[in-house]
């Protein structure tokens, strides 16, 4: 009887390493549904985040791409590559939520949730008020 309580306390000790593992599921580099982008998605603090860090045609013109579409003037002139997109989300109970995505082929900013449905596919839903408003895409690890 002396084994049980060892073995008890040895899986509740494995499941918490576990759990903790898998809120950094997402870091690394995930390719757009289009393959013409891959987004590096790292972690800052408690907080995910994520990087344009390649996208097939960085340049227009032999110059970089530039963020033209934003609202905010002073903002127009950062360039695509490595352009943070992806900000602020939080683990919770297996999903990715309260961050931001950035689309900047329509300079708009959205509440963004993410998932994963297994350990190379994340699906990423961003919105505008309520998640059942908005569009979903599935991003594929890069291996």
């Amino acid at each position: 009887m002396r084994k049980f309580p060892f073995l008890m306390l040895l899986f509740v000790a494995i499941s918490f390493s576990a759990f903790a593992q898998n809120k950094d599921a997402i870091v690394g580099k995930w390719l757009n549904p289009s393959g013409e982008g891959q987004i590096e998605i790292y972690k800052k603090g408690d907080k995910f985040y994520g990087k344009l860090a390649w996208i097939k045609e960085p340049n227009i013109n032999g110059k970089p791409k530039l963020d033209v579409k934003n609202p905010d003037e002073s903002l127009q002139k950062r360039p695509l590559l490595n352009l943070e997109i992806l900000k602020n989300f939080v683990y919770d109970d297996g999903k990715w939520t309260d961050g931001t995505i950035y689309d900047p082929k329509s300079g708009k900013t959205y509440s963004c949730n993410m998932s994963l449905k297994g350990a190379d596919v994340l699906n990423i839903r961003g919105y505008i008020g309520i998640s059942l408003l908005g569009r979903s895409e599935t991003f594929r690890r890069v291996k």
